[in-house]
């Protein structure tokens, strides 16, 4: 047995990461979507730079201009191209603060679903025993029962805030990043190269961490994307029943919710504007996923 054999695919070669490039960027719905999602990205994390007002800041905000028309303009002149809501905010404003919100909040709970889930299936598959099955029937558990129902309980216990919706959301994911990764790394785990390392006398840790961890990426990394996505639409599904964040700190969500009511009055701008916003995020998050999920198959 040589060395090689163990190191060979601990790391993808720069032509094969090309190559997956090449082929993401091939699709032209991919790069749509990627040129979506990162216009998003750039709209709300720069939402205090390009924001024409801060809409929770009662000094720039009046209770006189609420209810504005898009394109309406204001004694002060100043022209609301999305319109207001009931209490005098710029939807614009509002929207770009609200994206910010949410995109935290799903790339956050995402983030650390995926480390602790993927910490659990590693551990899971490569001790196996009544290791393997305590963890399993533990995500059994909690994949059995509705993901809105234990953060919506979750949130009832632990009250507002964006660090317990990110708990929140953290707690009903990250069962899922632990079935997938337990089921991809079984199968690596049977391969040669991890025989190779063991005849090697390399440490578990070792093996685990730098050879059965980087061939678990790619499917981690497509599931990580699709639950990004499934974390954006939960934390604003909690913020539309009003348990999610509070109104100083609103998200796309709260803001669908706060226009809701002036929906039969044909003020449609205050949450129909927030939803489409918020339907372009999910959408676009899930084209990256899917063409990543082609893009990274083996079988294609």
């Amino acid at each position: 047995m040589s060395v090689p054999t163990t190191t060979a695919t601990t790391a993808p070669a720069a032509g094969s990461i090309r190559d997956l490039i090449r082929r993401f960027l091939s699709d032209t719905g991919a790069v749509l979507a990627l040129i979506v999602f990162v216009g998003f990205c750039i709209a709300g994390f720069g939402a205090p730079l390009i924001a024409p007002q801060n809409p929770y800041d009662l000094r720039q905000v009046d209770i006189m201009d609420s209810l504005m028309a898009p394109g309406s303009e204001s004694f002060t002149g100043m022209t609301y191209w999305l319109g207001t809501d009931g209490q005098g905010r710029d939807m614009l404003s509002a929207m770009l603060y609200g994206i910010r919100i949410s995109l935290v909040v799903g790339l956050a709970s995402g983030l650390l679903a995926l480390v602790f889930g993927t910490l659990i299936g590693l551990v899971a598959a490569f001790r196996r025993g009544w290791v393997d099955t305590v963890l399993m029937r533990i995500v059994d558990l909690q994949l059995s029962f509705p993901t809105i129902l234990v953060a919506l309980i979750l949130l009832v216990i632990l009250g507002r805030g964006v660090d317990k919706i990110i708990f929140a959301l953290v707690v009903v994911q990250w069962a899922y990043f632990a079935r997938t990764v337990r089921g991809v790394a079984l199968v690596e785990g049977a391969r040669d190269y991890v025989e190779a390392a063991r005849g090697l006398r390399l440490g578990g840790l070792r093996i685990l961490l730098g050879h059965i961890l980087p061939n678990c990426l790619p499917t981690m990394l497509v599931v990580a994307t699709m639950q990004v996505a499934m974390a954006i639409s939960l934390e604003a599904t909690l913020s539309f029943l009003g348990l999610g964040l509070p109104p100083t700190r609103p998200s796309l969500g709260l803001l669908i919710a706060n226009g809701f009511d002036y929906l039969q009055s044909g003020r449609y701008w205050i949450s129909v504007l927030p939803g489409l916003v918020l339907l372009a995020i999910i959408i676009s998050v899930n084209v990256l996923g899917d063409r990543l999920r082609d893009v990274l198959n083996p079988r294609l």
